[in-house]
């Protein structure tokens, strides 16, 4: 075993002395405990991390000495709302530990985890936690993650149990029995068979020998040949490090159980920064590059991971390095991709100084006056930099290619409690965008400020961001849909303004037709006016008098779109007739026109893509179907359903919410403005009401 960490963190010269290994698994499943447990065997002292709501939405790293090389764990959030940490964990990593809850099962929540990590070809470990639970058992935990994720998942461990639940595991290999009942870790051979043993030995023997492709190899085992341990190791962690194989090892994130086993793992097998691929690159117009090989003497290409920003310390950023040597006071490029950019994180390009670079040792930050190519260190108060952005030499800058960003679907209209929470309000939500790119604002068409989240745990976490770090209280409203009035029946109106009580008065008259034109066609205005019945210097003063008032709406106070207006006739007097007089003429005729026969509320629609397991096929359509939908279609993807529908943003509002229950976490949906349609009748009086 190796000496724990003390003050000084080893020394690295080559990427191959790191590896860079991110935990996953759902919330509950003992990821944490385990990630306090890894660090609690190799830290002197180490009593563990306090758990909070701010800890459990976001990536966290500290790092160890393990067997001679330095790791980086890093503890990605299990919650779906943080799925934009968890690829950014992902992004960072060469490898994962995948925690499974034996008592809790493999849920489409767990699933979706195991999905994210195939998209990124990322080595994993599965570390199977709660064996103790009472209906918790060992083989069918296994045949279901086998069933689930592929026949590559093999037990290189067996539990060993005693009165008070699991004490220990077995190796399959070694054949080594690891006891960890006592004080002190035991280790011993095997002296009696064991059932485990047997069932699962053999099986992953082979799986090894196949993807070695070693038919003497297998000729040996066939004969019975006892094969090298080490050998078979080796091969196994080949296999573990290009995904084709996946350990199943138990553990017992309470007491430590299987802890040194993951650490053997880790350290003999996962892939270090050099063997595991970099993100693609661009130059700055767009060109690809080949990816940048993970060599100290190589260009700078760095990208950040996460931003976290504090009202007095500013702004530090965790730090990939892909190529190169970063040293204090190197001048990089600093640039987001163009694909990220929005309203809450404009494009941005420019150069900065680097100051204090900071690597974590155990959960501490010290100061460094380098890192190299596969290392993560923590750069503070970087100026323009948010996370995803890349920082590259400024001699040949780079862009790395971004981590696909979880779209936020649950909106949240909010507004400034006090005049005083007001003047802080914008700058608290720019800092709040700053470190987390999932964050959406939008000042739509109905003047309300709409903070767009992934779900209820996202939003709720900003809130009390925003109040406890920033001291800025909001209230939530009403979430405004942007409805719009139309013209549903051909109609004629006059609208007449006249005000003649001596002196000079107003004089204006105009006789309009309305006609509804078809969705998306916008507004049209005719001029028919023959005999100079409304003066040609005035006719402009009708449409904008029309215009304005088809702006403000008639009979809901929603904007009226698809509109044709013609003039057709009117009024003039040569003495109080006036610009602004014809402008009221015009707005009155429009008002006049609209009745409750003529004018009707559209409402939008969007284009809604839902992706679930196949067993909530049914369920989902059927949800859809009470929210109005038009079911547009279903697709199947291997055991995933993707069902197609137009639904009205006012039935989609708490969707992301729902989605999930109905799915049990795994189900995702996208969604796009498509149109807008009639709003069914029963439900104008209530829009109309509420305008």
């Amino acid at each position: 075993m190796s000496s724990k960490l003390s003050a000084a963190q080893m020394q690295v010269t080559s990427p191959d002395d790191v590896r860079n290994v991110v935990l996953i698994g759902n919330a509950g499943s003992g990821k944490t405990s385990l990630f306090e447990q890894l660090l609690k065997a190799r830290i002197v002292g180490y009593r563990g991390e306090k758990e909070d709501a701010e800890r459990a939405a976001q990536l966290y790293v500290a790092s160890v000495e393990n067997r001679g090389v330095l790791v980086n764990f890093l503890d990605a959030p299990g919650h779906p709302d943080f799925v934009g940490e968890l690829r950014a964990g992902i992004r960072a990593a060469d490898a994962a530990i995948f925690v499974i809850s034996a008592a809790d099962g493999i849920d489409g929540a767990a699933q979706a985890l195991w999905d994210e990590c195939t998209a990124a070809n990322l080595p994993r470990i599965i570390a199977l936690t709660k064996l103790d639970a009472g209906h918790a058992d060992f083989d069918d935990s296994v045949a279901a993650a086998q069933s689930t994720f592929g026949e590559g998942v093999l037990p290189t461990h067996v539990p060993t149990l005693g009165p008070d639940g699991i004490i220990g595991n077995i190796g399959l290999l070694s054949l080594e029995e690891h006891d960890y009942s006592g004080a002190e870790l035991v280790n011993r051979m095997l002296t009696a068979d064991d059932s485990h043993v047997e069932t699962y030995r053999g099986p992953l023997i082979e799986a090894i020998i196949q993807e070695a492709e070693d038919d003497s190899l297998m000729d040996r085992y066939l004969s019975g040949e006892e094969l090298d341990t080490e050998y078979l190791l080796d091969d196994l962690m080949k296999a573990v490090a290009t995904a084709n194989l996946f350990p199943v090892v138990p553990v017992a994130a309470n007491t430590g159980v299987g802890v040194e086993e993951l650490l053997r793992l880790v350290a003999h097998g996962f892939p270090t920064p050099s063997l595991h691929p970099n993100p693609p690159v661009t130059t700055p117009a767009g060109v690809a590059e080949p990816s940048p090989a993970t060599d100290p003497g190589a260009p700078l290409v760095a990208q950040v991971i996460r931003t976290t920003t504090d009202p007095f310390a500013g702004r530090l950023s965790m730090v990939r390095i892909y190529s190169g040597t970063l040293r204090t006071d190197d001048v990089v490029h600093v640039a987001r991709h163009r694909a990220q950019a929005d309203d809450a994180h404009p494009d941005h390009d420019s150069e900065e100084r680097i100051g204090l670079i900071q690597a974590a040792v155990g959960t501490e930050l010290q100061p460094r006056s380098s890192a190299i190519a596969g290392e993560i260190v923590m750069l503070p108060k970087l100026t323009t930099a948010e996370t995803g952005d890349t920082l590259s030499s400024k001699e040949h800058p780079l862009l790395v290619e971004p981590w696909a960003l979880p779209e936020p679907l649950l909106p949240l209209a909010i507004r400034a409690a006090t005049r005083n929470d007001e003047d802080k309000l914008a700058g608290a939500l720019q800092r709040l965008a700053v470190e987390d790119s999932t964050v959406r604002l939008d000042r739509g068409g109905n003047d309300q400020l709409v903070l767009w989240t992934t779900g209820q745990a996202h939003a709720d976490l900003l809130l009390s961001r925003l109040s406890e770090r920033y001291g800025v209280k909001v209230e939530q409203e009403e979430l405004k849909i942007p409805l719009r009035e139309t013209f549903i029946a051909k109609t004629t109106a006059m609208g007449r303004h006249v005000k003649q009580s001596g002196g000079h008065g107003q004089y204006a008259v105009c006789n309009i037709e309305v006609e509804p034109l078809e969705r998306g066609a916008g507004f049209e205005f005719v001029d028919k006016v023959v005999g100079g019945a409304v003066p040609r210097q005035f006719i402009p003063s009708v449409e904008k008098g029309v215009r304005n008032q088809l702006e403000k709406g008639v009979f809901a106070g929603y904007p009226m779109v698809d509109v044709r207006v013609t003039l057709f006739d009117g009024k003039a007097h040569s003495v109080d007739s006036s610009d602004m007089a014809f402008q009221l003429a015009g707005s009155l005729a429009i008002k006049e026109a609209a009745t409750p026969k003529t004018v009707a509320l559209l409402e939008p629609l969007d284009r809604v893509t839902v992706v679930v397991g196949e067993e909530y096929l049914g369920a989902v359509m059927t949800d859809l179907t009470g929210r109005r939908g038009q079911l547009l279609g279903t697709d199947a993807e291997g055991h995933k359903a993707i069902i197609r529908a137009l639904v009205p943003q006012t039935e989609l509002a708490r969707y992301a919410i729902d989605l999930r229950g109905i799915a049990h976490g795994s189900g995702t949906f996208t969604r796009e403005f498509h149109g807008y349609e009639l709003l069914p009748v029963n439900l104008m009086e209530k829009y109309a009401k509420t305008s």
